[in-house]
Parts: structure tokens; C-alpha cells; sequence
């Protein structure tokens, strides 16, 4: 298995692998999804995972009408935001199996089959097993197998030698080495996934009893050798997956549809860049200004709940790279009830007036972190600051040019909450990773541009550059 702790030369490392499968098979893939007409649903825990699609539909309510009313049109997929991630395990379990019951009614009222995305973070954090588990129960699909696919091209996530990793820099550095490991609520120690799946169970799933397909499977073998290997599964397994590029994705899809095609049926744990291929898409170019439809005037809002270490360096040069007018919102003001509301008024004033004026600006969490040491009491936390987010944005009364909201918790609550997101079509990516969704009819802003940043992706520059490619000409 080798030294699964040890950091890797990135471009030697990928250099080093077999050549990549030498034809697209995005064509063989639409035929493949054409001939099998199983609608593909992603439950995604939190709203970044719509980071490499294009139009394609988003929605915040999973009534029975709402599913089954996009079971029956042509997208060949859509996404149903869970927000899971920000939640306690039995309310994220209840919150899947609410979803999988009106998920199988849909089904029956429109005749339509489906597969399930289980779509989580790139780096392993997330209610696994918990979910998976209380969506399979309640779907009563009897699969063959679990899939674990975390590769996130976008996001410098690789999978090799069944082991997964994180790019910084030039190097690759094991998952469980990383800042993401030691979350607070999801963390974790194994880089290796059939490892990290003992962890993660419990031992219920012993890290020997976790089958692979293996990168030579996928480059050397190709879809066969995929569908192959997947169709020898035994029943129940765990089988992890490698992936260094879109490439390997589409081999292994190909072989996994065929292998769905000769009866078999899977669950999918994945990151993101598994469904834009699964999806049978192709890459749409990076959205720039002239793609959306905005007002020549006008302020944008930026809204920064993100505690990772990355945001706040982003957030800086922000604030230093732009004439963005910046407003704090104290974090322990939000915790006390006797300052609460008076902190959140102060705050949505002051991102009026700068609106008003046509200027930018960034309402930011203050950076000092609030540590506790229980998971549950994190979560409580993060859930008092998000719920003062969206307060706020309720009280903002000048509708802004675009909206930027940095934050997996963040931007759904946001979108959900404050803005009343029922159902949004995600346009494309403003930046490689960072979804832009156009808002619906039923929201406070309908068409207004709404970009969903992930806290962990891009480097310091990457919401500057937004700001400054959206400024008002």
C-alpha cells in the first residue's frame, strides 16, 4: 500500500502515471444514457457541489409535485440542496430519508426511474456513512454496491493508489495530512479511502473488505475492464475509485453504465466532477460579464461567513485589491441575544447605504474564531451566524447588481432563506469550481446573479478577481 502519509511531487506524480484512455467517450456516454433513461438526482450537502454543470436545475424544496414535476422534463439531471453538512447527524438522516420516500413517490407519478448522487466535500468531510445509509433505507433500492468517488479536478483532488489527495502548490498532500481533516465536526485521520471507509463506519466495513478500481483498470483496461470489475462486486460492497483527470471519469463512467445497462445498481458518494460527467456534459467556457444579463449600475454584495484559513487571505485582498467598502459583523455580538438584533441592523444599514451609493461591498464574520471543543456545540455556533447572515440579508433593502456569497453553509442559507430560493438554473462557473446560479421567479431578486463560493477553493485572488471582472462599467 505504500506510505499513504507522505506528500507527493504533484507534476512528476502525475507525469509518472500510464497515459491517459486516447478518445473521448462523452459520445458513447450520451448513448449510453439515451438507451437507459434513468434520471440522474444529486442530493448535494451543501451548494457548492453544482460547481461543474451547466444549465441545469437547483432546488430548495423536495415536495412530491416539485420532484416529480422534474422526473418528467427533458434535463437529463438535477440537484436537490440539502444543506446536510451543516446539520447533526439524525437531522441530516431524516432530512435523506424525507427526501428518498417523495423521491419514490415522484418516481411512481411520473414513471420515471432514477440514480442518486450522494454529492459531499472534496475532502472527505460530511455525514458518512449516516446519510447514505438513511437514503438507501428509505429509497428501498436493493444495490449491488457503494461508490466512493471524492476526485474534484477543479479542486486539485486526486485519487491514487486508492489513497486521496489534496493539491497545494506543487505537491499532493494526503487528505488526512490537511487542514480538512482536523474539522472540527467531520474530521478525520486516513488518507487512504478503504482505510478512511473503517474509520469512517466504525469498522463495519473492514478497510480489506474495500475493493478498488484501480488507475491501470481505468488507463490500461478502460470501460470494460470497469464494468467488468464493478459487475464482480459482491453484494454490499464499498468499491473506491481512482481519478487524476475528466478523462478517467469518462472511462469509468462509460464502464459503470454499462454495467447499470446489464442489471446492476449502484450509490454514488462522489464530489462534484463525477455528476458533470455522469451528466453526459461537456465544459462550458468560464461565465464572464457579458454572459449575464446585469444592470450597468449598481453595488454587488459580497457576503463572507467562511472560516477556513483560505477565505480569510481571500478576504484580505479583497479588501486590499479593491475599493470595496468593507463592514464587520462582530461574531460575538450575533451569540448574545442581548446584542443580536441591534448588530444585525447596524450592519445591513451600512451595506444600504453602500449599495445606494452603486458601490461594492463585503459584510465579513469578524475573523476571531468562536473554539469549542464539541462537535454538536460547533455546529450550534455555525448555525446562530448563518441564521444572523440571512436576517440580515432580509434587511437589506437595495436590490444589489449580483450576489456573492462565500460558504458552503453560507451561500445556501443565504440563497434559501434570505433570498427565498425555490428553484434556481445554474448558468455555469464564474471561476473554475464557483458555480453562478440564476435565481428564479419565486426569489426576493429573480435573475439577479448569484455566485455560490466555495470556502475552499481558489487562491488568494479569487474573489478579487470576481469583484473586479462583475465591477458596474
Amino acid at each position: 500500500m505504500g506510505n499513504t502519509d507522505a506528500r507527493l511531487p504533484k507534476t512528476e506524480t502525475l507525469n509518472a502515471l500510464p497515459p491517459e484512455w486516447p478518445a473521448s467517450l462523452l459520445p458513447e456516454i450520451r448513448t449510453q444514457l439515451a438507451a437507459g433513461d434513468r434520471k440522474l438526482v444529486v442530493l448535494d450537502d451543501d451548494p457548492t457541489g453544482t460547481q461543474t454543470v451547466h444549465g441545469i436545475p437547483v432546488l430548495t424544496e423536495w415536495s412530491v409535485n416539485s420532484l416529480t414535476s422534474e422526473l418528467q422534463n427533458d434535463s437529463s439531471v438535477f440537484y436537490i440542496l440539502t444543506n446536510s453538512r451543516s446539520l447533526p447527524l439524525l437531522e441530516a438522516q431524516a432530512l435523506n430519508a424525507g427526501i428518498g420516500r417523495n423521491l419514490v413517490q415522484a418516481a411512481r407519478q411520473s414513471g420515471r426511474d432514477f440514480a442518486v448522487v450522494s454529492r459531499s466535500d472534496s475532502t472527505l468531510r460530511g455525514h458518512f456513512p449516516g446519510e447514505v445509509d438513511a437514503l438507501l433505507a428509505a429509497i428501498g433500492q436493493d444495490v449491488d454496491a457503494w461508490l466512493i468517488i471524492p476526485f474534484f479536478l477543479e479542486g486539485g483532488r486526486y485519487t491514487l493508489n486508492d489513497t486521496h489527495y489534496v493539491a497545494e502548490g506543487e505537491w499532493l498532500t494526503p487528505a488526512g495530512q490537511t487542514e480538512f481533516a482536523r474539522d472540527s465536526a467531520f474530521g478525520y485521520r486516513a488518507s487512504d479511502l478503504k482505510a478512511w471507509v473503517a474509520e469512517k463506519t466504525g469498522g463495519r466495513v473492514p478497510s480489506e473488505t474495500v475493493a478498488s478500481i484501480s488507475m491501470n483498470d481505468v488507463r490500461k483496461g478502460g470501460p470494460k475492464t470497469v464494468a467488468e470489475k464493478l459487475g464482480a462486486l459482491e453484494k454490499g460492497a464499498v468499491c473506491v475509485v481512482n481519478a487524476a483527470s475528466y478523462r478517467d471519469q469518462e472511462v469509468f463512467v462509460s464502464g459503470l453504465l454499462a454495467a447499470e445497462a446489464a442489471g446492476k445498481r449502484f450509490i454514488y458518494r462522489t464530489a462534484a466532477s463525477f455528476v458533470q460527467v455522469r451528466a453526459g456534459l461537456s465544459p462550458r467556457p468560464i461565465l464572464t460579464q457579458a454572459d449575464l444579463a446585469m444592470p450597468s449600475e449598481g453595488g454587488g454584495l459580497v457576503i463572507v461567513g467562511s472560516y477556513v484559513p483560505k477565505t480569510t487571505s481571500q478576504l484580505n485582498s479583497l479588501l486590499n485589491q479593491t475599493n470595496i467598502r468593507g463592514v464587520e459583523i462582530n461574531v460575538e455580538s450575533l451569540l448574545d441575544d442581548a446584542r443580536q438584533q441591534a448588530e444585525i441592523a447596524r450592519v445591513a444599514g451600512q451595506a444600504d447605504e453602500a449599495l445606494r451609493q452603486n458601490e461594492d461591498v463585503v459584510i465579513y464574520t469578524s475573523r476571531k474564531l468562536v473554539t469549542v471543543t464539541d462537535a454538536e456545540q460547533s455546529l450550534s455556533i455555525g448555525r446562530r451566524v448563518s441564521d444572523s447572515l440571512v436576517a440580515l440579508v432580509r434587511s437589506i433593502s437595495v436590490r444589489p447588481r449580483y450576489i456573492l456569497a462565500k460558504g458552503g453553509i453560507t451561500s445556501s442559507d443565504v440563497a434559501t432563506k434570505g433570498l427565498d430560493v425555490r428553484r434556481a438554473i445554474v448558468a455555469g462557473q464564474i471561476l473554475p469550481g464557483v458555480p453562478l446560479w440564476q435565481l428564479g421567479a419565486e426569489s426576493r431578486y429573480p435573475g439577479v446573479p448569484y455566485i455560490v463560493f466555495p470556502g475552499n477553493v481558489g487562491d488568494e485572488n479569487a474573489v478579487a478577481s470576481v469583484v473586479k471582472a462583475l465591477k458596474a462599467h
